[in-house]
């Protein structure tokens, strides 16, 4: 199993994400993510009948077990033993496996769906897990790929009120997007986790080398509950903190 330079923090923080992030705890899941998942499957013609999604970089389960919960049979594969492990605690009924996404462990043409939902920004082998992705989709099948928005969400970028200037100005300003760069970063105290920052196109010219084409794309504002967390969230509510592409295999 390759061994992601982000594996072990992983290892050793997934139980501030079970925490922080799941079963109901995040309004930006609850609220947006996990119905925008569902939305785009839905929109794109996933027939429940054809087999089931795979839910790549699953974590503790929670968008496997949303989906199972709408009829969907589910696959969930993820590096992280400790996340594993929780996702079969938690049951529900999806299956899970031990997997990294540049080494899937499943045949060419497996699925008919694929989603991966905030997972890509912590991979560094980015081209190989995107090959892969196409890989064990059918033709015709649909991957859900949703990203911390690549532009507006750069490592630097924040709201900015600036009472220097006359008159003072409040804006986003966007950290450096062109350079593609891994950062480790204190998300909560004493919890780090690892990011990697690549432009928009590096993105959709990877996932159009390998015959998996937008067909729809979705920037959506943050979501009222996470708005509602702290007074200055509502400066940068014209923001999108997420990018959703919807693509289609050729």
């Amino acid at each position: 199993m390759t061994d992601e330079p982000n594996t072990g923090l992983w290892e050793t923080h997934a139980g501030w994400w079970q925490s922080e992030f799941t079963d109901g705890v995040d309004p930006e899941y609850t609220e947006q993510i996990l119905p925008l998942i569902l939305e785009q499957l839905t929109a794109t013609g996933v027939d429940q009948r054809q087999g089931a999604v795979l839910d790549i970089g699953t974590g503790e389960g929670q968008v496997a077990r949303h989906l199972i919960g709408h009829g969907f049979p589910v696959i969930g594969v993820d590096p992280v033993r400790a996340q594993i492990t929780e996702a079969v605690r938690r049951g529900g009924g999806p299956c899970y496996a031990r997997a990294v996404a540049d080494r899937l462990p499943f045949a060419d043409g497996s699925f008919p769906a694929a989603v991966a939902c905030l997972v890509y920004e912590h991979i560094d082998e980015v081209d190989e897990a995107i090959a892969e992705t196409a890989r064990v989709l059918e033709p015709g099948g649909v991957f859900v790929f949703l990203l911390n928005h690549p532009l507006l969400q750069t490592p630097g970028s924040g709201w900015i009120d600036d009472q220097i200037i006359e008159p003072p100005e409040q804006y986003w300003r966007i950290g450096p997007y062109l350079i593609e760069s891994a950062t480790v970063e204190e998300v909560q105290k004493d919890v780090f986790i690892r990011f990697i920052h690549r432009p928009l196109s590096r993105y959709l010219n990877t996932l159009a080398r390998h015959g998996l084409h937008v067909e729809h794309m979705v920037e959506p504002p943050p979501p009222a509950g996470f708005l509602a967390q702290a007074p200055e969230y509502e400066l940068a509510s014209t923001v999108p903190r997420l990018l959703v592409l919807c693509c289609r295999k050729s």
